[in-house]
């Protein structure tokens, strides 16, 4: 079989912990726009799936242009403040450090913008090769659709290449680009929705990651 040469990583849930800021700006835009604002804990649950998806869950509703308000309330909080009420799992700076001989790309649903500003931030961007994400209008919402994107302008061969995420996404996005997925257990996705999924691999903590993904390379 070929080997691992190439590493996507999931941002949220997977490299950092953003409830805080996440939370905190769902909660922001709820109020201003005066739709109910579930419990805490429920609302963690929308940290990865992309923002629309999110607020549509949320405020059971498919109105285009409540949506696309709350969006828009929701980043003007998250832009200045809410992206750094954010911190790094504690081992994910060596994790890549000892990965550092492999290609590393992040492929987020995160508007690309804030992604490099929060890698930046916590001295992560230099460990990777690109940090490919979202647009603002959410052309990349399907994160099937993003890893595609990014693999075909990096020319990374499916079969050399891994996917590693904490929710859902993640790993449908991996297997309907012929990626490998491995799903880690610290973020936000439960260890039964990346077994149904279909997760390749599960990684309880970032040491098992590294030995994982050298024991495929």
């Amino acid at each position: 079989m070929p080997k691992i040469t190439n590493i996507l990583f999931d941002l949220d849930g997977t490299l950092t912990d953003p409830a805080e800021g996440i939370v905190r700006c769902i909660q922001h835009s709820l109020t201003t726009l005066n739709v109910a604002c579930p419990p805490v804990e429920e609302l963690t649950r929308y940290i990865g799936p992309p923002l629309r998806e999110a607020f549509i869950s949320i405020a059971n509703s498919s109105d285009e242009v409540l949506i696309e308000r709350a969006v828009t309330v929701f980043r003007e909080r998250f832009s200045t403040v809410g992206l750094f009420e954010n911190t790094p799992y504690v081992d994910v700076p060596q994790m890549l450090t000892d990965l550092s001989s492999f290609q590393l790309y992040v492929a987020t649903s995160k508007p690309q913008s804030y992604a490099e500003k929060i890698l930046c931030h916590f001295s992560l961007a230099e460990h990777f090769i690109e940090i490919h994400g979202n647009d603002m209008e959410g052309r990349l919402d399907d994160k099937a659709e993003l890893v595609k994107e990014l693999l075909e302008r990096r020319a990374l061969r499916p079969e050399e290449t891994i996917m590693v995420g904490d929710r859902k996404h993640d790993v449908i996005a991996a297997k309907k680009n012929g990626v490998a997925s491995l799903g880690v257990t610290w973020g936000y996705g439960s260890r039964d929705e990346l077994v149904n999924a279909g997760a390749d691999y599960l990684c309880e903590s970032p040491r098992e990651v590294v030995e994982r993904i050298w024991s495929l390379s």
